[in-house]
Order: C-alpha cells, then structure tokens, then sequence
C-alpha cells in the first residue's frame, strides 16, 4: 500500500516531467465543446487538488465567453486561441479573480498577443513548478511533518503573492480608467 510521502513524490515527478503544450503544438483545427473538455482535461490533469478534481467544464467555458473573459467561438467552434487563454484561466483562477485574470488576458488584442502571453505563462508556470517540485522532494526525504510544513509555507508564499498580483492589477486598472476619463 502507498504511502501519502510515495503518492506525493511520484506526483511531483509526474509534474516535473510534465509539458504543458506551447503555443504550436496546440491543436490548429477547430474543436466543439466536448473535444475542448477532452483536450483540457489532459492538458489540466496534474494540476487539481485530486485525481477527481474538475477544473474545466461547458458551463464555465460558457460563462467565460458571456463574460468576454474569452473570445466567441466560431460557429461553436473553439481554436488555439481558445485552448491557450483556457489553460491560463484555468490555472490562474485558483489565484486570480476572473475578472483580474479578464484584464490581463484583455490587455492586448491579436494572435501574437496571445501566443506571446501564452508562452510566458506556459514557461513561467514550468519554471515555478520545477523549484516547488524540487522542495516538494526534500521535504519527503525528511518526513511528513516537513511535508506540513512545507505545505504551510508554501500557502503562505501563494497568499503573498496574490496579495501582491492583485495590487498591481488593481493600481493598472485604476490608471488606466484615470486616463481614458481625461
């Protein structure tokens, strides 16, 4: 039987080993929805608090186009640009409001744009989870209590950051309202 410290650790190697796909290995054709849930699903599976965890469902993606968090689809056809800004919506939301991670998303407009975001993030996220995997490790090889700690200090850093991601987004936004009020 697998231990909680066996089950931890071969997570974190399935997430250090993990690629998210960039930008040119997205699907070019077009998806409808229940090819979109099954594309993200396996793009988005390491990354829930469990193995049963949803991330991504029709309604959300749904709420997210009535929203304008996301384009509208082509004729209830989702492209590239789709599946790229749902993988950051997908993983910022648990960090981000929608309508901070709407902003950041919104802030430029085109398909360079978006690659370029795209593949910030993507690298970004890659390098984080890299770094956590690797205390994630040392924390095992010393035992559970370190892996609680660990825990802690890592929900610390998390709150922290978002504290800090919202404020910037918070103090952009008011400016720009400022400016186009001039």
């Amino acid at each position: 039987m697998e231990n909680a410290r066996d089950k931890i650790q071969e997570w974190a190697q399935q997430v250090q080993e993990h690629q998210t796909a960039g930008w040119d290995s997205l699907p070019e054709i077009y998806l409808y929805m229940d090819q979109v849930i099954t594309y993200m699903e396996r793009q988005l599976n390491l990354f829930g608090r469990d193995e049963e965890s949803v991330l991504l469902t029709p309604s959300m993606i749904n709420n997210y186009v009535k929203d304008r968090v996301l384009p509208r689809p082509d004729k209830k056809k989702y492209g590239r640009e789709h599946l790229a800004m749902l993988t950051i919506i997908s993983l910022l939301k648990q960090v981000l409001s929608i309508q901070d991670i709407s902003a950041v998303l919104n802030s430029g407009s085109g398909e360079d744009f978006q690659k370029e975001i795209y593949e910030s993030f993507r690298v970004a996220q890659q390098e984080e989870l890299a770094s956590v995997c690797e205390r994630v490790n040392t924390a095992v090889e010393h035992g559970e209590e370190d892996l609680l700690w660990l825990a802690c200090a890592l929900a610390i850093e998390a709150s922290a950051r978002r504290i800090v991601a919202e404020r910037i987004l918070s103090e952009i936004s008011r400016s720009k309202a400022e400016s186009e009020d001039k």
